[in-house]
């Protein structure tokens, strides 16, 4: 049997970006996320690398060269590629983002129903789309979203569901909780 190599999760992104005010002004100014520190690019001295800190102890860098400049083309969707980066948002902020983009004059989409979260989607400087995503719930203490959406997931597969809805949600809540300390009214 092979072994696998076991990833423990995102260490960061890195994205090729435009100018350094260019990339401050987006993900500092306008995404909130705090530049940790700026360095050059240690595998081409002639540009600089961008380190924000993105929650979650998380970290996206970006490359500069103030010979870039942004770009109002949306990036294309080819095989291999990004297609988008989602970041997490709470509903109260989920609220807001329309107001905050106009504002701005960012163009955006409505507000999406996901079934189990609700998402924005806008184009950063350089035409790559961006989601500002928000669930519709809370884990229990000690369980993740991603234990809650695989229990919902069963269910409506089991279920015959189309697509994970509010009913998945509570009921693999419940279930979560129900094998964590069964019920005496269970009984």
């Amino acid at each position: 049997m092979e072994r696998k190599i076991q990833a423990q999760g995102i260490h960061h992104i890195t994205l090729t970006g435009a100018d350094r005010q260019t990339s401050i002004d987006f993900w500092e100014g306008l995404l909130g996320f705090s530049l940790i520190f700026d360095q050059p690019n240690l595998d081409n001295a002639s540009q600089g690398h961008l380190y924000f800190a993105v929650g979650n102890g998380q970290t996206l860098t970006v490359f500069t060269d103030e010979a870039r400049k942004p770009q109002t083309d949306q990036l294309e969707d080819k095989i291999g590629a990004v297609h988008h980066l989602a970041f997490a948002i709470s509903q109260s902020v989920l609220t807001q983002v329309s107001e905050r983009l106009d504002e701005r004059g960012i163009r955006h989409t409505s507000v999406k129903d996901r079934g189990f979260m609700n998402s924005i989607y806008f184009y950063d400087p350089l035409g790559l789309r961006i989601e500002l995503a928000s669930y519709r719930f809370e884990p229990p203490e000690g369980v993740t979203h991603g234990d809650v959406l695989a229990e919902a997931h069963r269910l409506r597969i089991e279920r015959e569901d189309h697509a994970i809805a509010d009913v998945h949600i509570a009921d693999a809540i419940e279930n979560i909780m129900t094998k964590r300390q069964p019920r005496m009214s269970d009984t």
